[in-house]
């Protein structure tokens, strides 16, 4: 099978209701795309109809796969839909469509190049953030200075849920990424920074969901929580690149 240009990994815990519309949306924008594509929902620990949901989606639309993973965590669920994907170009893309779909193309050659990560951004010059409470914007944005103060001191925007990965910077960060919860954002984009991959922020249209999945404080407190591990972890070596051993001439056979 060929390598699509794009794969459009959806994170899905419980999305019944959202599910639908965003495929429906994908597929028109697909179809009047000249690109090759895949979409994979990971399903992962649902209690409701999403995995049928995909695969009723999946018999009419050859180039959905669906995944399903017992265990939750938006980051296990990335991380297995990046490690599946075959696209050359692999785009983290939540259920809710958010930032729409039609805006991937800003994150692409030819309007996009030169870059190993491209990262949505709420926050850079010419992003629009509609119909977000004024207490959700100050709370993201003292997060945002937690994060820069700890761990990420030249991103504005970390959390926006709207990522593109060249596909062996994919591989390679994805390999070595432990956290299975919301943090995994930031876990990657600190991998990438020791790295010297190149990262951009793309300034995105961005629309609130009132139905948003995110439990303001408590998610808040575990992602503080988990950018001391993701120091942590660093420190212990977790994250560095496997070590390939190359073959010996005492080696049998």
């Amino acid at each position: 099978m060929s390598e699509p240009f794009l794969s459009i990994i959806i994170p899905a815990h419980n999305e019944e209701g959202r599910l639908p519309r965003a495929l429906e949306q994908i597929d028109r924008f697909l179809r009047a795309w000249d690109r090759s594509a895949e979409v994979i929902v990971v399903e992962n620990g649902s209690t409701d109809r999403t995995a049928e949901i995909a695969e009723a989606f999946a018999r009419d639309h050859p180039y959905v796969r669906l995944i399903r993973e017992p265990r939750r965590g938006k980051g296990l669920a990335v991380r297995r839909g990046m490690l599946a994907a075959r696209g050359r170009y692999r785009y983290i893309c939540d259920a809710d469509l958010s930032t729409p779909i039609e805006e991937v193309v800003k994150f692409l050659p030819p309007q996009l190049d030169g870059f190993d990560i491209a990262i949505g951004s709420r926050e850079a010059p010419g992003a629009r953030r509609i119909g977000e409470p004024l207490y959700r914007h100050v709370i993201g944005r003292v997060f945002n200075a937690i994060v820069r103060f700890l761990a990420l001191p030249d991103f504005q925007d970390t959390q926006c849920g709207f990522k593109m990965f060249r596909a062996e910077v994919a591989e390679d960060l994805f390999r070595v990424q432990q956290l299975d919860g919301m943090s995994f954002d930031v876990e990657v984009l600190f991998i990438a920074r020791q790295r010297g991959y190149r990262i951009v922020e793309v300034p995105v249209t961005w629309y609130f969901n009132p139905e948003s999945r995110v439990r303001l404080f408590r998610d808040s407190l575990n992602m503080f929580r988990d950018l001391f591990r993701i120091r942590w972890n660093a420190w212990k070596g977790r994250y560095a690149r496997p070590e390939i051993r190359l073959p010996s001439a005492s080696d049998p056979g």
